[in-house]
């Protein structure tokens, strides 16, 4: 029997409209002066600026900040600090996916606790609690408006530097499936399928507790349902809500859990070459079901169960072999690329294995795994 701690530092707001709120909740925190931590395509898809509108009229004036990658890294951390601090900030707001929520945690760590990205790596660095920070998804796929963790590339080291403390939480989390409707396809199908990951790593890791299990295969059967719905029809809103609060379940499931080999290796890629994280996810979280199938045969039959309502697989029951093949379809279904079409390249492989078992979330994994079982698995990657 299994002994278990749960937290949820933040508060959420969640459904149509809950971004609207964003003015007053700044106000709340007696905020004066707003620094906005977005990047370019959500600055072009109008949302800022409706953001921007909100707070203004709460009398809380703002700069944005939006020098911000797909993989956040710690010079544009430190460039955000700088920029907070000659404004005298004193609220962050982060408009976008994980990447610009993960920066705002940095950028607020830094704010507070001084030093660099780097020093914080682990878990419980931090001294002070961040900058308030109120955290707006506009993707489906992070679940970072509800973790307290953030994940920022070393830039001289091309590789991810993971730090996490309750004290780096959001005060409030605004989640608002109206925000994911301009998503394009590819966006939605990468981000989705994150979200997956994170709900099957939560499930089938180490640390998994009930009410961890409880969310995750919520969000599983949530994302089974509507994923390919929204994927092919951007404007169904039922399909919309279902995918946001699906990365939303998945966010806290896995904050209280953790993650497994899918993100040890997704964060070596992301650092090594760039890739972007949900699809570097979405690539190698078959691969990886099936590596972990001999350790949680019992849990894959589950999540198979859970999946198949909008995936159409085979009924309920029988072994968890299901759960691969239908990751597999998904893939197909949602165009997802191969490895070597992402740009893994096979001369790469030992020194990537080797990155990936520097992963603080090595420990979680289902199945025990080294730099050999790495190699495998990425090689699997190349020929699929």
């Amino acid at each position: 029997m299994k002994s278990f701690e749960f937290q949820l530092p933040t508060r959420i707001v969640f459904g149509f409209g809950a971004s609207e709120g964003v003015g007053q909740e700044a106000a709340a925190l007696a905020a004066k002066h707003a620094l906005v931590v977005t990047d370019p395509g959500v600055i072009a898809a109008g949302i800022v600026d409706l953001i921007a509108a909100r707070l203004q009229a709460e009398g809380v004036d703002h700069v944005v900040f939006s020098d911000v990658s797909s993989n956040p890294r710690d010079v544009e951390v430190e460039a955000g600090v700088a920029v907070a601090r000659e404004n005298g900030c004193d609220v962050l707001v982060a408009v976008g996916g994980g990447s610009a929520i993960d920066c705002a945690k940095a950028i607020g760590t830094l704010l507070t606790n001084g030093g660099r990205v780097q020093d914080f790596e682990g878990l419980g660095k931090l001294v002070q609690p961040i900058t308030p920070l109120i955290a707006i998804p506009t993707t489906h796929g992070t679940g970072s408006e509800v973790t307290f963790w953030y994940v920022i590339t070393d830039s001289a080291k091309k590789r991810k530097v993971d730090a996490g403390s309750p004290l780096m939480a959001a005060r409030v989390a605004l989640v608002d499936p109206e925000l994911t409707v301009s998503l394009p396809p590819s966006l939605t199908a990468a981000t989705g399928l994150d979200a997956l990951t994170h709900a099957i790593e939560a499930y089938t890791g180490m640390p998994n507790e009930p009410l961890t299990d409880s969310l995750a295969l919520t969000a599983v059967g949530l994302i089974g349902r509507s994923l390919r719905k929204a994927y092919a029809n951007g404007q169904n809103r039922q399909a919309r809500y279902d995918v946001t609060l699906a990365s939303l379940l998945a966010g806290v499931a896995f904050a209280n859990s953790d993650v497994g080999a899918v993100h040890c290796i997704s964060e070596t890629l992301g650092g090594f070459y760039d890739i972007p994280h949900g699809v570097a996810n979405a690539v190698y979280l078959p691969i990886v079901a099936q590596y972990n199938l001999l350790a949680e045969p019992e849990r894959s039959a589950r999540l198979a169960d859970a999946l198949a309502d909008g995936i159409g697989g085979p009924t309920p029951g029988g072994d968890g072999e299901r759960l691969v093949a239908m990751l597999e379809r998904l893939n197909s279904d949602l165009s997802i690329p191969s490895a070597s079409a992402i740009g893994v390249k096979d001369a790469d492989i030992p020194r990537l294995a080797e990155l990936c078992t520097t992963n603080v979330s090595i420990e979680s994994n289902a199945r025990p795994i080294n730099a050999e079982g790495f190699c495998r698995l990425l090689e699997i990657g190349q020929r699929s």
